[in-house]
């Protein structure tokens, strides 16, 4: 196997030193997080290829971990758990988890598995960026997935890290509900207190940048008493 960063999210230091030796072995360099929030925060602190969580683990469950990595990035993710009920690999699946291995599992079988998974993920890279991954709105709007750039016309918009980051998570899902306590969590990745209006500044800011200030929008509507989506329709003009 070739040279990948590869995190490990696994409580149970045997099976993760197992699975860590070996990943090893096979020449991939192999981070191991042994909480559910220690592997969020190693997965905001680098680059990686492949991610293999265990579904019970402390602090924050491998579900979770799931739904909150798949809504930032499109990074291979395997779950690795004892449970055989279908339910529990319906519902990892449908969080975003791209396979789910029941243990115990071969060595082997894992590394065809991560093997098949990175095949994918780099074909699905390379279209991304032979196509561009830029998609224009209607009214202007146009958002360069790839490189992380607005723009309103022909003007790239001046946004804050933190309003791209709404941005962009907001718009890779279009017309699903965020409530402000996912969207702060995810995008200042600490846990939301009560009274905190953070995430309200930055999307009134965020609209008034995209000129998307009138009674009806156009780009991010708001859910009263609920969140917000994005409704960008797509198409030039």
């Amino acid at each position: 196997m070739e040279s990948i960063h590869i995190l490990l999210v696994e409580d149970d230091p045997e099976i993760a030193r197992v699975l860590r030796d070996y990943l090893t072995r096979e020449g991939c360099t192999v981070t191991w997080s042994s909480t559910g929030l220690e592997g969020w925060e190693d997965f905001n602190q680098a680059a990686y290829q492949l991610v293999l969580i265990d579904l019970m683990l402390p602090e924050m469950d491998g579900f979770a971990l799931c739904r909150k990595i798949r809504l930032s990035s499109d990074v291979p993710m395997m779950i690795i758990s004892a449970h055989q009920e279908d339910h529990q690999k319906v519902r990892g699946l449908n969080l975003g988890a791209d396979d789910y291995l029941t243990k115990p599992f071969s060595l082997s079988e894992l590394s065809a598995r991560i093997q098949s998974h990175l095949r994918r993920y780099r074909r699905f890279q390379g279209e991304r960026e032979e196509n561009g991954h830029q998609v224009e709105y209607r009214h202007g709007l146009k958002i360069d997935f790839l490189n992380q750039r607005v723009f309103a016309g022909a003007e790239e918009v001046p946004l804050t890290a933190k309003e791209l980051a709404l941005l962009l998570l907001l718009a890779r899902h279009p017309n699903r509900m965020f409530s402000k306590k996912e969207l702060y969590e995810q995008v200042w990745q600490q846990a939301e207190v009560d009274g905190n209006n953070t995430v309200t500044v930055h999307i009134k800011s965020l609209r008034t940048k995209l000129k998307d200030t009138a009674k009806e929008a156009v780009y991010i509507q708001t859910v009263w008493g609920s969140g917000y989506r994005f409704i960008g329709e797509q198409g030039e003009g």
